[in-house]
């Protein structure tokens, strides 16, 4: 079974960098890797991936690892999906407006970041994601 401590440091560091930025954002350990929240709504997700586990995440991103994988929140509306059904990106199947992202050496973190944004302001209540929006 993953842990946590199986995500690089040098990950999980900028990651809280970047979701901490958030207001009322807090860490928790998931039931696999290290998720964020705001209000008790997950809008971030670290895993890794090995040996095929988790399935359901071995099958949505169509390999079995060894990866790092990060999912996140996106409004239907407002967001060209077809970009997240190619790799580095992954479309899980278990709520509609999910997506993934394969964390490499090649990961643009400031995509990622602009991700994270839209990922929290989705999840948020309409207050704190408007200090978010005004920034």
């Amino acid at each position: 079974m993953n842990h946590p401590n199986d995500i690089p440091e040098e990950i999980l560091s900028k990651l809280r960098l970047l979701c901490f930025d958030f207001p009322e954002v807090y860490e928790e350990r998931a039931w696999v890797g290290t998720r964020w929240c705001v209000k008790k709504k997950n809008f971030a997700h670290i895993l890794m991936l090995r040996e095929g586990w988790p399935p359901a995440y071995a099958q949505a991103v169509g390999m079995n690892g060894p990866a790092y994988l990060l999912t996140f929140r996106f409004s239907l509306h407002k967001i060209d999906t077809s970009r997240f059904t190619q790799y580095p990106f992954f479309n899980p199947v278990w709520w509609p407006n999910i997506a993934g992202l394969v964390i490499d050496d090649k990961v643009d973190w400031e995509e990622v970041n602009e991700l994270l944004i839209q990922s929290y302001c989705e999840i948020a209540p309409k207050k704190l994601a408007a200090l978010v929006k005004g920034r």
